[in-house]
């Protein structure tokens, strides 16, 4: 029987020649990933278990990005925490506050993943990396522990949704309104504990920053993992974006699914005619045409996130807001995913179209995506977000409402301030 590209993953990491859905395996960690939340958990785990050492200091990896820079005491002490058993275990990728970004932005841009890798996370949106042909979920803080101490985990192998992408995007439609469309039919649970397996011709007309924002919010589908097929773009990615660990060796592995792998439900999706998409509250499941959504009127607009913070999400905010302003009563929130884009919005001069526009420019950081700070809605309050979830309560008061956008209608939404597509606007900018 065949395997599908994620299955064939986890065979080469357990070691045996064939997985199929449903097995029980062990398997060999190529990277170890927490934050400022989960990774002191997974500490204190770590000890109870007995365990001294790190299976390996270069492969795992801490990130303070939730509540980073300090929100307040209780941050700080998680963050010391998490500082102090990096520099105990000797731990070479620890990005400290002016170096690090944004969790799953950031491992990409410094080539610490690549292409085979077999990763997990305590954050569930570890599932990004599977953009780049990579087998990448989330787990628990425990699990975590056990990752950082044996450099192994358990796995119950995933069966597989192939979903086949034809057609090219629309002006402005970008991976964001992919993957909310997806989720919008096949619902939050649709694809519970499956891989999803993007491929078929419409691949190659979807970015790196679209396929990273679509292997995101796989989870938010139920899915296991997102997983994309390594193409040329893929390649260009690795190799523009080489490892920065002076004390780590990357091997870029490329597997690919077998004719006759075996796929529970198929899904195509002509990307010609996927609209741009918002998620009304309280789950991104409510997936609706942005046309159906104009004139909700909101209080903030955010953008960026692990979703949507990097340099395209970036430029085409900077295309709309330039020589405009944001609406009055709105407040515009942009992060950029890590210090490099940031410094890279600055050299555009993006960073100064987005002040002038009347938008605040943070520093890198989760903050408002989870509730965390830079942006806590109050009660009654909405919000429309480039980020992956909008639960209820998860920025802020549970009487607040966020929906869920790409950066093109969030940008259009703070310059009109009500929802709105970039079409909405007078003389809008073209785009590619």
């Amino acid at each position: 029987m065949g395997m599908t590209m994620t299955q064939k993953i986890l065979a080469a990491h357990a070691g045996v020649e064939c997985v199929e859905a449903g097995d029980y395996i062990e398997a060999s960690l190529d990277a170890v990933l927490g934050n400022d939340i989960t990774a002191p958990s997974a500490i204190r785990e770590f000890r109870r278990m007995g365990a001294e050492k790190v299976f390996d200091p270069h492969k795992v990896m801490l990130i303070p990005d939730h509540f980073a820079p300090n929100k307040d005491i209780q941050a700080a002490q998680q963050c010391l925490e998490m500082r102090r058993f990096a520099e105990e275990q000797g731990i070479s990728n620890y990005y400290e506050v002016g170096r690090m970004g944004i969790e799953h932005v950031l491992l990409p841009e410094q080539g610490l993943v690549t292409a085979g890798d077999l990763i997990i996370g305590a954050d569930s949106h570890t599932c990004t990396y599977g953009a780049l042909g990579a087998f990448s979920t989330g787990v628990g803080s425990t699990d975590m522990a056990a990752g950082m101490a044996l450099g192994k985990a358990w796995f119950k192998v995933p069966s597989a949704i192939k979903v086949i992408l034809t057609g090219k995007p629309g002006p402005w439609v970008s991976g964001k309104d992919v993957i909310l469309h997806i989720i919008g039919s096949v619902g939050v649970e649709g694809a519970l504990y499956q891989s999803l397996e993007f491929t078929g011709p419409g691949v190659s007309e979807l970015s790196m920053d679209d396929r990273f924002t679509m292997a995101n919010m796989a989870i938010e589908a139920g899915a296991k993992n997102g997983i994309f097929p390594v193409d040329e773009v893929t390649r260009a990615y690795a190799e523009a974006h080489p490892c920065t660990n002076p004390h780590m060796k990357k091997v870029f592995r490329v597997f690919e699914p077998d004719e006759d792998a075996v796929y529970e439900e198929t899904i195509r999706v002509d990307l010609s005619q996927v609209e741009l998409t918002v998620s009304f509250p309280h789950l991104p499941e409510n997936a609706r045409p942005v046309r159906e959504a104009k004139d909700i009127v909101v209080d903030q607009v955010v953008i960026g996130s692990c979703t949507n913070g990097r340099m395209e999400d970036m430029a085409v905010t900077a295309t709309l807001l330039k020589g405009k302003k944001v609406a009055p009563g709105v407040r515009l929130i942009i992060i950029p995913g890590t210090q490099q884009v940031y410094l890279n919005c600055i050299e555009n001069g993006w960073a100064q179209i987005f002040v002038e526009a009347g938008a605040v420019f943070s520093t890198p950081t989760c903050g408002p995506c989870l509730g965390g700070h830079t942006g806590v809605l109050a009660a009654g309050e909405v919000a429309l977000s480039t980020t992956n979830r909008n639960f209820v309560g998860r920025m802020g008061h549970p009487e607040s409402q966020v929906y869920l956008a790409s950066p093109a209608v969030a940008a259009a939404t703070a310059i009109t301030g009500k929802i709105a597509s970039p079409f909405d606007l007078p003389a809008a900018p073209s785009i590619g």
